[in-house]
Formats: structure tokens, C-alpha cells, sequence
């Protein structure tokens, strides 16, 4: 079953038009209730199975990325710090590897994608209870709902070789970066505030960063629907879906809130991480504080 974030953007889209309802929103207590389910804990090895046309860049600007998540060698505010937010969600620690990676440039499928074709791309390396397969399509590529709705998926399913989690996330740069890739592009709707400047200089491929930093959170937190969220579990509040438009402290619909930026390029980020990379990483739901955290 798939968990999307889409009400969690719609709903902050919506806040940007209307800020009385923001403010009603914020009075709202914050509190991810633990169901009692199976969480992703220990070594959890995460396959990458690319759709579509990648450059070598983009696919090394997310494969650091994920090995970012464990590294101690990133100067504070790192992604490793950003990821330790997971260890607050009982039972201890999740450590991510990255495993297979799949080159899927020939398109087999089509360039229009429904569900069952994301859990297909899934299925091409097995599913296990210690992995996520990780489905990421190109920017030609598009995706049942995609824009429309959401900006990515998780969910699980069974299979001969066990019950495992997936995750889909689509390069929004020709469809839709006013929606998933903000805010390093201009919304589309609400106040249309200059985009800030994408700390790896691609607009797609930065949306797809946060778009995926929020998937992994919301998997290893509740990847069968009876973890930690909030709501009800078709369309629940997880995370970091929970705390959606929020970057740096001081944020507000439409402002992401006040960030590091780079003197030499101008780009914007809050966390550090291998190889000299910088991301924007959104805010997570600290369980001890029972709000929002963010690393800057």
C-alpha cells in the first residue's frame, strides 16, 4: 500500500493563499502517534533502479546523498545530523547503504508510468524487510499523479522473495518545479518570492533531494503503515510530510525560513554533506520535542 505526501503539500499550498489558515493549522497540536508496528532499524541497504536518461552528475549528487545520511566526515550542520532525528523514533538507529543500482535508460514501459509500473521498476532487485528499492524516473518521465497530486511515494509490498518497502521520486525540472522543486524554483501559487539559487546547480535534481530525504525519513519511520504518523494511515502525516515548507528557522508559508548560502555561489543550504556537497534538507518531527527541527 502506498503512502503519498501530496495532502501535506496541497494543504501547505493552500496555506500560501490563505494565511488564516495557516495560523489555524499552527494552533493544531503536532504529535505523530506510534502504532505499534514494525519499524526500519539497524543496516538497511537502499537499491537505486534509475528510469530514464541520468547524467553521471545527478546520479552522484544523490548517490552522496545517501551515503551522507551515515557519514561523520561532514562538517555540522551535516546530513548525518539531520538523519540522527531518526534514531529518536524507537529502537535505535537506521544505517543506510547504498546496494544495486539499476540503469533503466531504454524506457521500456513508456514515458507515462501508472502505480503498478513504479512497483514493477521496484521489483527489478528483491524485496526484502532490511532494504528500500528506490524507483527515480527522468525529467521526461511522467508519473500517475505526478504534480497533479504528489512529488513521490512510499509504500510496501509482498513479492516471492518477501515483503520489503519502496519508494518512487520523479524529476519534476520539465513538469512541475514550482510544486516539487521549491524552493529553488517560484511556487505556483502564493507569493512569488525570488527561488533561491540550488546548492548543486540543478533545480530537478535538488527538488528530488528533498523529495527523497522526506521519503527515506517517512519509510524507515513507518514503512508498513503502522508506525509513526499522525491522521489516518491512507493519508497520514509522517515525519517529514508533517512538517512540509519548513527549511530553516523563522519559515512561514511561502518563506522557507533563514538558511546558509554560499559566498562564491549564491546557492542556498543547511547541511553539509560527503565529497563537498551541500543540500537543502527539509525540517523533521523531533519525538522528543514534539515539533518540527530543523539544522539551521
Amino acid at each position: 500500500m502506498a503512502s503519498n505526501y501530496s495532502l501535506a503539500i496541497l494543504a501547505f499550498l493552500f496555506c500560501l493563499v490563505s494565511p488564516s489558515l495557516s495560523a489555524l493549522v499552527q494552533e493544531q497540536p503536532l504529535v505523530l502517534k506510534y502504532h505499534n508496528g514494525i519499524l526500519l532499524k539497524g543496516n538497511i541497504t537502499v537499491n537505486l533502479i534509475w528510469y530514464g536518461k541520468f547524467t553521471p552528475i545527478q546520479r552522484s549528487v544523490i548517490v552522496d546523498f545517501i551515503n551522507s545520511l551515515n557519514s561523520k566526515r561532514a562538517p555540522l550542520p551535516s546530513t548525518s545530523s539531520w538523519w540522527k532525528t531518526t534514531e529518536m523514533y524507537r529502537g535505535g538507529s537506521s544505517s543506510l547503504i547504498v546496494g544495486h543500482q539499476i540503469l533503466h535508460e531504454e524506457l521500456t514501459l513508456g514515458k507515462i508510468l501508472k502505480n503498478q509500473h513504479l512497483i514493477a521498476l521496484a521489483s527489478k532487485t528483491h524485496f526484502s524487510v532490511d532494504s528500500i528499492n528506490v524507483v527515480l524516473t527522468a525529467k521526461d518521465v511522467a508519473v500517475d499523479g505526478f504534480c497533479m497530486s504528489r512529488c513521490g511515494t512510499h509504500g510496501s509490498t509482498k513479492s516471492g522473495s518477501g515483503r520489503g518497502t519502496y519508494i518512487w521520486v520523479g524529476n519534476s525540472d520539465l513538469q512541475c518545479p514550482g510544486q516539487c522543486a521549491w524552493p529553488f524554483h517560484q511556487p505556483l501559487y502564493g507569493p512569488q518570492t525570488p527561488p533561491l539559487v540550488a546548492p548543486n546547480g540543478d533545480v530537478g535534481v535538488d527538488g528530488m533531494i528533498i523529495n527523497l530525504a522526506t521519503l527515506l525519513a517517512n519509510t524507515v519511520t513507518n514503512p508498513f503503515n503502522s508506525g509513526y504518523f499522525q491522521g489516518p494511515p491512507t493519508a497520514p502525516l509522517e515525519a517529514v510530510s508533517a512538517c512540509t515548507g519548513i527549511f530553516g528557522s523563522g519559515s512561514y508559508p511561502g518563506n522557507p525560513g533563514r538558511v546558509l548560502v554560499d559566498k562564491v555561489t549564491g546557492a542556498s543550504y543547511n547541511a553539509y554533506g560527503v565529497n563537498g556537497r551541500k543540500y537543502m534538507l527539509p525540517a523533521m518531527w523531533d519525538p522528543k520535542s514534539s515539533a518540527c527541527k530543523t539544522l539551521v
